[in-house]
């Protein structure tokens, strides 16, 4: 199947640029973790300042993308799929980046007997949003490739739903302050969210695709 953009490489340039910003945030994001739940937070606090700052340079790109298709009338039929694509990839990438920065602001105890079951947690929810990337960039390169990383989308957005269901089922059957345990119960499921917005990115870019075959 022929690139969708093969005539305009400035455009498919911007939207690679674009994507590859929000794998980093997504290895940032890993990282972040690690470190806040290793009590590394020097390290914790760099992946964050990088992480805000690589947020606000896809929201520049996103802005580029759309002058460009606007400004040069490029791919009328598709425009309002892509921006949408790009914006609600975009919020994919603003959850990650807000989840770090309450982790900075609020400080959660995350248990020592739940930091395997977090990493875990968090390997899975960047994997579904690295999968999207792809799926998202078979889009504009090979059609016939999105079914697969969508499919890789979903098994682990199901397995983020499984470690989270069976993290909050073991910590309400801890012994610890209820406030303590809603306190984490909110950071399982920021992390967990992730996941969950990749699977509605993937959806959308489902119809995006039957419209184009059409």
């Amino acid at each position: 199947m022929a690139v969708l953009f093969k005539r305009i490489h400035e455009l498919e340039v911007q939207i690679d640029q674009y994507l590859d910003t929000v794998l980093k945030g997504a290895l940032l994001f890993r990282q972040g973790i690690r470190f806040y739940l290793e009590k590394r937070l020097d390290e914790f606090t760099q992946r964050l300042n990088t992480l805000n700052a690589l947020e606000s340079e896809a929201d520049a790109l996103r802005r580029q993308i759309e002058n460009t298709l606007y400004a040069r009338t490029l791919i009328p039929d598709s425009r309002g799929d892509v921006l949408g694509l790009l914006e609600s990839t975009d919020a994919v990438l603003n959850t990650a980046t807000e989840t770090l920065i309450q982790f900075s602001v609020q400080k959660p105890e995350i248990f020592t007997e739940f930091t395997q079951a977090y990493l875990d947690l968090t390997e899975s929810s960047m994997n579904a949003m690295e999968e999207m990337v792809k799926a998202i960039r078979a889009y504009f390169k090979d059609l016939n490739a999105i079914r697969d990383h969508a499919n890789k989308v979903m098994f682990y957005e199901e397995e983020s739903d499984k470690i989270s269901e069976k993290m909050l089922d073991d910590l309400f059957n801890t012994k610890r302050s209820l406030s303590k345990k809603l306190h984490m119960r909110d950071f399982i499921d920021n992390v967990e969210n992730i996941a969950d917005e990749t699977e509605d990115v993937c959806d959308r870019l489902a119809i995006a695709a039957i419209k184009r075959n059409i």
